[in-house]
Order: structure tokens, then sequence, then C-alpha cells
């Protein structure tokens, strides 16, 4: 059983439907990422976890909790970071802190000072004199310093420079050590491709697929691009080989997408001039691409938008 669990969960405002039978299990000491783009359902998923919205129906669980019958409880095992900061602007960052530790009923503050330093944040000034990056700073402070069994955390780098993004990777692999869990909702792929353990995309209130980083790319295309000693090379052969897409071809170079093994595409440029292979997997913003190829929901590039995890089975 999961700590953060979403068993047919559909939610209606009126006559929107904003999440679709939503499935989730996410188990202790896992980094989930959540992707999708506005209006997925991101936001309506991160409230109903929350206790703040009632499921249409389905059930939503929090360490065995239910998040709406049972919020307090759930809320126990919780911190939150938004991705806006709605703080008190007549605050320091200091009483910021002393009242959320009040209302929580402790943190632990020798790691507090040291989030502080790590993130360069000046406690003594009022709420209403930061920029928008040192407000996020607030909340991601008194988030992690809190030492929660469950991070639940939506956009939590927005307004930050990419050192403070370095200083918030190096803290969420501080909770993985610890063995917390981060339920990470965010539109920074390289973050979620750097730090989740597995990806759930979400597409018009449905996940339309779900893994570790291996198992989506397994229904993406490689790249391979090619380099030839001359101009003018016959690649005929490579276009005959099965799975092997050519998307450029230009003077000596040619760029292919290939899908299934490499083995066949290898045997076929024995016979040519090649100087150079460079070979990549893709990254994530590619896959995410993908499933976003087809805006009206058919298939993909990849073919379908099922479960990388089916695939892999």
């Amino acid at each position: 059983m999961g700590v953060i669990e979403a068993h047919a969960v559909t939610k209606r405002y009126q006559s929107t439907l904003a999440l679709d039978r939503l499935e989730l299990d996410i188990e202790a000491g896992e980094i989930y990422g959540f992707l999708g783009p506005n209006g997925a359902g991101k936001t309506t998923t991160i409230r109903l976890l929350l206790g703040l919205h009632r499921p249409t129906s389905g059930t939503v669980r929090i360490a065995g909790r239910d998040a709406w019958a049972d919020p307090v409880a759930a809320h126990r095992h919780c911190a939150y970071v938004a991705s806006e900061a709605l703080l008190w602007p007549s605050l320091t960052g200091a009483e910021t802190f002393e009242y959320l530790e009040n209302l929580r009923g402790g943190c632990d503050r020798a790691y507090r000072d040291r989030l502080i330093e790590r993130f360069d944040f000046d406690p003594d000034k009022k709420i209403r004199a930061l920029s928008k990056g040192n407000r996020q700073k607030v909340q991601l402070v008194a988030a992690f310093a809190t030492r929660a069994e469950i991070l639940v955390l939506d956009e939590p780098t927005s307004g930050l420079d990419p050192l403070m993004e370095a200083a918030f990777r190096e803290t969420v692999g501080e909770a993985r050590d610890r063995g917390q869990t981060v339920f990470l909702s965010s539109h920074v792929l390289s973050e979620v491709e750097a730090l989740c353990d597995r990806i759930g995309i979400l597409r018009a209130g449905r996940l339309i697929d779900e893994g570790t980083l291996a198992q989506l790319r397994h229904l993406s295309a490689r790249t391979v691009e090619v380099s030839f000693a001359r101009d003018g090379v016959d690649i005929a052969p490579l276009r005959a080989v099965a799975g092997v897409e050519v998307v450029d071809a230009m003077d000596h170079h040619v760029a292919l997408e290939v899908r299934g093994e490499m083995g066949p595409l290898l045997a076929a440029l024995t016979g040519l001039p090649v100087t150079t292979i460079d070979s990549r997997e893709p990254s994530l913003e590619e896959i995410f691409l993908v499933h976003y190829h087809d805006g009206a929901g058919g298939p993909t590039r990849s073919g379908r938008a099922g479960s990388a995890a089916e695939a892999s089975r």
C-alpha cells in the first residue's frame, strides 16, 4: 500500500471534467514527478491530495488516511509548497518560520538554519520586501524543515535562479536519503528528469503514461546521428531497416530516429563510409512532447497513449 493513493478518482466542476478515473500509488521514499500542461488537472489533483476539494467519485488516501474524510490526521504526515507563496506581508521571514513551526507543532530547527544558509535567505526582511523567488524560499525552508513524511511540491522552484535550483535539488536528495516521499509537480522537465524515480504524465484529466524514465523511453525513439567520409552516400539501406526513420539528411550527415534494437541499423552502416556515430536516448522533454504531439487525444507518435509500464511487461 502506497503512502499516496488515488483510486478511480474523478472530479467534475459542473460541466467540466477535471480528472477522469485517476490512479496513483506512490510508495514511501519515492520521488514522483507529475507532469502536464496548464489545464491538465495537476492542481486539481493536489487539492484533492490536500483535502481541499472532495472527489466526485473515487478515493484519495494520504498515509492510509482519507484525505477528505480525515484531513487533520492526513495533514500530520504532509508538508506543502504552493506554486505561489501567499504569506503574511507584515511578518519577517524569521517570524513566519516561527509561526509555521508553532502551527505544525515543531520542526528541525538545526536543519532549518542549514537551509536558510543554503538558500542564501535573509530571515530578517519582511515578506512584503521579498522578491517572488525569496518568498518561495520561505516556503521551501519551512516545508523541508518539518521533516514531514510526505512533501507535496507544486512548481516549487518558481522564481528561483539556477543556483537556488541546485540548492533545491540537493535538498530533495537529502529528503530521499531520509526516506521521505516527494510528490513533485513541475514544468521544469530537466528537474523532474534529474530527481524523480517515477513520472506520471497527465493530459485532459487522464494519466496517459507512467513509469520510470527507462520505461517511458521504451515507447520513444532513440536519436542517432551519423557522419560519412564524403557527400552523396546512398542511405537507401538505412531507410530499409525496420524501426528506423530518416528525419534529416544533408551533405555528409544523416539524423535518424530508431525504435527497437540498434543491431540491424549497425549492420546496415557497416557497408557505408561512416566516420562518426552519435547515439542518445530521448530526454524527458522529448518524451513529453511525443505524448502531446496529438493534442486531440489520438495515437501519439509512439503509437498509443498507454502506459510505458505496460509496454515493459
